[in-house]
């Protein structure tokens, strides 16, 4: 095992916004989280008891699974054997409609984990929990915490409003990449629209596959609206997207490029190259083949060693044993994942060392 793992992406859960978030929220929020006995607001979509939400030994005798600093420094760091581990907390506060509510519970969310959780341990950092439901408080969260290098990325989710590479969101952006923070697209929903674009599914396995079209759509949504070219120093980060649908995906997208780039100049190289320059995904949950030739196709398709990032999603389980790096992976590309790269895109994790 490399001596530097950096996990990027674990999941502290919020016990609820009353027995866990109050302390955080002003008098007004207080208030009303208390008249209105508001919790609850989780953003998973299976249940919690399912094993996907943690392996029995990941779960504490009391609350959710994630919730418990000392299990989860036991789980991600002593069995998973990360040695520094990016925390990004999902629960309700990006869904909620009222903005003012919303930039509230996010606020609270961002103390919470600052006071409780990156101040007990130093190998923890955390991204900042934004709400995207208006743009212009968003950018106050990013500027309120910009100055604390624990914070090394800017979470939102892969399902919203509206698509991510729109001018509104644009401000969010620029503060981003002037406090050296990627994006951080994390598989969720804002519960605003259906995950189809032809309506709502059945089944939760039809919800499940179709993240992999929101991050798509986010891809082109960011490429085509120009956001690199205005903001050239971004990164964005796909949280358990996927990798496998990513070679077909750029193919097609330099291919249609070619065809009908006269309606969006200002992408002025083919898209392919782009995602290799601004992307990178999380690689747990691996949807890759089961065996090394077709890993490693996978790989010399997608063409950047630089694009992949250790996550173990902990505690979603969703791997065998106690190791989250997906099988057949070469050392060389392993060595990348675990450091080089995090540190690559992550460059608040050099700051706060």
């Amino acid at each position: 095992m490399v001596a530097t793992r950096i996990d990027c992406d674990i999941h502290p859960a919020v016990g609820g916004t009353r027995t866990t978030l109050l302390p955080y929220l002003d008098d007004h929020w207080k208030e009303q989280v208390v008249s209105r006995a508001i919790d609850g607001l989780d953003l998973n979509s299976y249940p919690p008891n399912m094993p996907f939400s943690g392996r029995a030994d990941w779960r504490p005798a009391h609350g959710k699974p994630g919730s418990d600093l000392a299990m989860v420094q036991r789980g991600a760091f002593d069995q998973l054997g990360a040695s520094h581990a990016i925390c990004n907390v999902l629960y309700g506060a990006q869904a909620v409609f009222d903005p003012y509510m919303a930039a509230a519970f996010c606020k609270a969310i961002n103390d919470w984990i600052a006071a409780e959780w990156l101040s007990k341990d130093s190998r923890l950092r955390a991204s900042i929990v934004v709400p995207l439901q208006a743009p212009d408080l968003a950018v106050e969260e990013i500027e309120r915490l910009a100055g604390d290098n624990r914070f090394v990325s800017v979470l939102v989710l892969a399902q919203g409003d509206s698509l991510l590479g729109k001018r509104h969101f644009w401000p969010v952006w620029q503060a981003a990449e002037k406090h050296k923070l990627p994006i951080a697209i994390h598989a969720g929903s804002q519960y605003r629209g259906s995950p189809s674009s032809i309506g709502w599914p059945s089944y939760r396995y039809e919800y499940y596959l179709a993240e992999a079209q929101a991050m798509q759509a986010q891809i082109l949504s960011l490429v085509y609206e120009g956001v690199f070219g205005k903001f050239p120093g971004l990164k964005v980060v796909l949280m358990e997207s996927g990798v496998s649908w990513l070679p077909a995906f750029m193919w097609r997208a330099n291919k249609t490029w070619r065809g009908v780039r006269v309606e969006v100049p200002w992408v002025e190289r083919e898209p392919a190259s782009i995602i290799r320059d601004h992307f990178r995904v999380t690689m747990q949950p691996f949807d890759g083949p089961p065996d090394a030739a077709g890993v490693a196709d996978i790989i010399e398709q997608i063409g950047s060693d630089k694009m992949f990032l250790f996550a173990s999603d902990y505690p979603h389980w969703q791997f065998d044993g106690d190791d989250p790096m997906p099988a057949h992976l070469p050392a060389s590309l392993i060595s990348r994942m675990c450091e080089d790269n995090p540190l690559e895109t992550f460059p608040r994790l050099k700051l706060a060392a």
